[in-house]
């Protein structure tokens, strides 16, 4: 009977097809031959009688039952992925390779001082490191492409396991000549009627950082907008605005340079950092080992 079933080879092969549509980069991405991989296509669609993948000269066009079983294979890669981890756990925790995928208002503040331990401790972890938006992570994570995540919560994924390890609170930064400078710390009051700098919509730091001064978000159009924090810091240091930054940031030297100075919010704004897994991982205690080592 199980010489009828599709092996785990031929449902990456399809599973690959699927995400490139194109059999020289789904090849490359198997690491197998072109010559290789068409040949696994050909054994899985002979095996189960059906067309998979349509061939043209131009484009490689899926079936609709191609990607059905596409997504039904995706689903066993990762249940095969789980075992093997299952088994690596059990051995020697945090060794071989682990994709983390980090936010970019954490990536470039956390990681070189976290990093250095980490080795220290797991000195036979493999880190594949990934920055990206949080939605685009979680998709990444979602699809087996990733591990584990260091993300700012909270954020609605149902289908993910989420562990807060971090608090990490906002502080106003402006130039030393503002108002705001004088005043020895401040609040949503005193914010509303400034020129208050945000990052684009998407980065999740932007609504964490107007929860935590109890601001509703501008109108769509509105205000000025950076695409990073480092951007954000620029444009303050000109005199465009005022802007709430992390601590982690400005501990991790962002305002270097520059003349501006920060004061603390009242109430103590701040948000939370933590991992994020697959509910699904039997990786479990491995990421909480994780956790705590980045964050110690």
């Amino acid at each position: 009977m199980s010489s009828y079933l599709p092996t785990l080879r031929q449902l990456r092969y399809l599973v690959a097809i699927d995400e490139h549509r194109h059999f020289g980069r789904a090849a490359e991405a198997c690491l197998a031959t072109q010559s290789t991989l068409s040949a696994g296509l050909q054994e899985l669609e002979n095996l189960l009688g059906v067309t998979l993948v349509e061939r043209t000269k131009r484009k490689v066009l899926m079936t609709p039952l191609g990607e059905e079983v596409a997504a039904r294979g995706r689903e066993l890669l990762r249940g095969a992925e789980d075992i093997a981890d299952l088994a690596r756990a059990h051995g020697k925790p945090l060794s071989g390779r682990l994709r983390l995928g980090v936010i970019p208002t954490i990536a470039p503040f956390l990681l070189p001082r976290a990093l250095p331990g980490l080795r220290r401790l797991y000195p036979e972890l493999k880190l594949v490191l990934r920055e990206d938006l949080t939605a685009r992570l979680l998709e990444r994570l979602a699809a087996g492409d990733l591990d584990a995540a260091v993300l700012a919560l909270p954020y609605d994924a149902p289908e993910m396991e989420m562990e807060a390890l971090f608090t990490d609170p906002f502080v106003l930064a402006c130039p030393s000549g503002h108002p705001l400078a004088a005043k020895d710390s401040v609040g949503g009051a005193d914010l509303a009627d400034a020129d208050l700098l945000l990052l684009e919509e998407g980065h999740c730091l932007r609504d964490h950082a107007l929860a935590a001064c109890s601001l509703p978000a501008p109108k769509r159009g509105e205000g000025m907008l950076g695409t990073s924090l480092g951007t954000l810091v620029q444009m303050v240091a000109t005199g465009m605005g005022v802007t709430l930054l992390p601590r982690l940031a400005v501990e991790a030297g962002i305002l270097a340079g520059t003349d501006l100075v920060t004061r603390p919010l009242i109430g103590g704004g701040a948000r939370l950092l933590g991992l994020a897994w697959r509910k699904s991982s039997a990786r479990k205690d491995e990421f909480r080992l994780l956790g705590e080592a980045l964050f110690s």
